[in-house]
């Protein structure tokens, strides 16, 4: 009765701290996010700065008129950018792609008031400073660029699924843990899918893989792309996942020879493996 309320105790104890890592790592998450936009808020304030700024230098009425509603968009974006929640990903991207395409534009209107500029002698100091403000923004192009990479790799990797308390149980053919190799008739898999509230929601399929001492792969389910390349797995299911704590058990029957050693549990989704772990199993 101790070793079994031992055992309890650790399970739980175990689950807590994975939960309490969890939320953890979604309030770093959020938190990151929130900086994204503070960030975003500040590119959007300064860009409509910058285009008030060519609208006192251009004498142009019509090309003063075209900054103008442009600078006007970048407040309309701005205030959009306000109402949007930090978690939203998916939106917080519509913003930065606006942005950009806003820094295009405006590199075509100081083109055009360069060529301006060009045809009146009168106008030639201020040739200097757009041209200035051309090379900033065309650096700020490169450097929004570079940001967006750097985004969608951080939420592609927020977004992936992670499996938590991996188990490969041996069963005999009365359904009861085996305790000799020979005897295995069935494993079983069982794992959570942590909650993650940046994951796409909706069916999702999980692929195991169980590796045995050799290095050679457990039966044979097909195969699947990972890292530009087809493996195959042992088995697959496809579950529907909410963006909640998920638990999953699976099954596999056993048709060959098995001995002992150690055995690997993979399991991947999405392209991406989301959890792995090994087991020994005794003669």
């Amino acid at each position: 009765m101790l070793l079994v309320g031992g055992v309890t105790y650790y399970i739980i104890n175990k689950k807590n701290r994975d939960i309490a890592k969890t939320e953890q790592e979604n309030k770093q998450l959020t938190q990151t996010f929130e900086q994204d936009k503070r960030d975003l808020e500040g590119e959007y304030t300064g860009f409509a700065q910058q285009y008030g700024e060519l609208r006192i230098a251009v004498k142009n009425e019509k090309m003063s008129a075209k900054l103008k509603a442009q600078q006007d968009k970048i407040h309309s974006l701005l205030q959009q950018l306000h109402s949007v929640k930090a978690s939203n990903a998916t939106e917080i991207l519509r913003l930065k792609r606006e942005l950009e395409t806003m820094r295009k534009i405006m590199i075509a209107y100081i083109q055009q008031i360069d060529s301006l500029n060009r045809e009146n002698k009168n106008l030639r100091e201020q040739t200097a400073a757009i041209t200035s403000k051309y090379n900033t923004a065309t650096l700020q192009i490169s450097s929004l660029s570079e940001e967006k990479e750097h985004l969608n790799n951080r939420v592609k990797l927020a977004a992936q699924l992670d499996a938590t308390n991996i188990a490969l149980t041996a069963q005999n053919k009365k359904g009861k843990i085996a305790k000799k190799v020979k005897d295995i008739k069935k494993f079983e898999v069982s794992f959570t899918i942590a909650k993650n509230i940046t994951a796409e929601t909706g069916n999702r399929t999980i692929y195991v893989r169980i590796t045995k001492p050799d290095n050679s792969i457990l039966g044979n389910g097909g195969t699947m792309k990972y890292e530009n390349r087809s493996i195959p797995y042992t088995m697959d299911r496809t579950v529907e996942y909410s963006g909640e704590n998920l638990q999953v058990v699976m099954f596999w029957s056993v048709d060959e020879f098995l001995y002992a050693g150690t055995y690997r549990v993979d399991l991947f989704s999405g392209g991406n493996l989301i959890g792995s772990r090994s087991f020994s199993f005794n003669k």
